[in-house]
């Protein structure tokens, strides 16, 4: 067009935009590469695609079909299933510790609520915990369990309590100070005595001066912030979190169903929750460093607790591996309940602590055997009651 003549060793016009183009540089290095590297080349962009999805993902949804019961301040009360007469709903107290209670229903695949549904547990429903505001900084223990207490209100007034991790100490405390509520308790790795072998968050509350609870409080205006607790979990596993998740994602970068699953634990882990600062400092300096309910010396809505007023039927469950709870301090419920010791479950899990969740080996050995335990309770109180009638 100027007059100039272009170089003898030019590239052609579409070439030259290829190269100009960041766009287009997947496509150069495609067609530089022989055939049998192709493959593998392919595979590198598809990871290069899905990797970033592990740590910005949607917020996580229920699984199965659902509709709020209740709205609460402190939660929302998700129905699965419907209530059937002469059988009453089983609760399940997701955890309350950072992350969304959408652990107890996670996938297709793996979700706790079906499993229990499965079971001929045809009412199942689940706290459905909501991140802190605000307004809901000084929300303490008794909020959560007054709250709780409603929920069991409108469900008639007798539930079967599932409590998972730290919902399973405060089932405990709710059986305790409403024994005649709760027809049976499952406390799945659940810390009911904090001081009992050697897990991570003992050592954590052990070593950690109580100024830096404070601090981390006054930094997040009066909450918790779960985008701090966030990087305190993956620094627990720095390996798995920073690399090895990372690893695995491109080893399986052609199984959908993998994909399916890691992105919806992804969406799960990576947008914890807030939590009121009252609530967890209570939690850290009464629980985990007073170790008050083991004790007998938590106070729970007006009462002093004691485990001892416990005497339904209870299931414990533990992971072998868990790190977080170990299995003493699940176990040791045996010790400190009113239970009579026949009445007692124990078992133990293969792998960690989430695992005991939303664990696919979990769900399909160990949940249905809990299932029938708690539909032979059931079954166990209506022969009682016709008998009384």
């Amino acid at each position: 067009m100027d007059g100039r003549s272009a170089p003898q060793n030019a590239p052609a016009a579409g070439a030259a935009s290829e190269h100009a183009l960041p766009l287009f540089w997947p496509l150069a290095a495609a067609r530089a590469l022989g055939e049998a590297q192709l493959g593998l080349y392919q595979k590198y962009l598809k990871f290069l695609v899905e990797a970033p999805t592990l740590d910005y993902r949607p917020k996580p949804v229920f699984a199965t079909p659902n509709q709020v019961l209740l709205d609460l301040h402190t939660m929302q009360l998700r129905s699965f299933g419907a209530p059937v007469p002469g059988q009453l709903p089983v609760l399940v107290v997701a955890p309350y510790a950072g992350h969304s209670a959408v652990i107890a229903d996670f996938h297709n695949g793996q979700s706790l609520v079906r499993t229990l549904l499965h079971q001929a547990l045809c009412h199942v429903l689940v706290t459905d915990w909501k991140s802190a505001t605000a307004t809901m900084k000084d929300y303490d223990v008794d909020t959560y369990l007054a709250e709780l207490n409603v929920c069991v209100d409108d469900l008639g007034g007798r539930v079967h309590l599932v409590g998972l991790c730290q919902g399973g100490w405060m089932s405990a405390m709710y059986a305790a100070r409403f024994p005649a509520r709760v027809r049976s308790l499952v406390l799945a790795g659940s810390p009911i005595d904090t001081h009992a072998g050697t897990g991570a968050l003992k050592q954590f509350a052990d070593t950690t001066p109580p100024a830096f609870y404070d601090e981390m409080i006054a930094m997040g205006a009066g909450l918790m912030r779960g985008s701090v607790m966030l990087r305190g979990w993956k620094n627990m596993h720095p390996d798995q979190q920073y690399l090895g998740k990372y690893v695995e994602l491109y080893e399986h970068i052609d199984d959908p169903g993998y994909l399916a699953r890691t992105k919806a634990f992804e969406s799960w882990y990576e947008n914890p929750i807030d939590l009121p600062g009252r609530w967890y400092l209570q939690v850290i300096n009464e629980l985990f460093r007073d170790n008050r309910l083991a004790k007998g010396e938590f106070v729970g809505l007006g009462r002093t607790l004691s485990l001892r007023d416990i005497t339904c039927p209870l299931y414990l469950l533990a992971g072998a591996g868990d790190d977080i709870t170990p299995r003493e301090q699940v176990f040791a419920a045996r010790a400190l309940v009113g239970t009579p010791p026949e009445r007692i479950v124990e078992a133990t899990a293969p792998g960690g602590h989430v695992g005991l969740f939303m664990g696919g080996r979990t769900l399909s050995t160990n949940w249905p055997v809990i299932g029938r335990w708690i539909r032979d309770q059931q079954e166990m109180n209506l022969a009682t009651a016709a008998a009384r009638s």
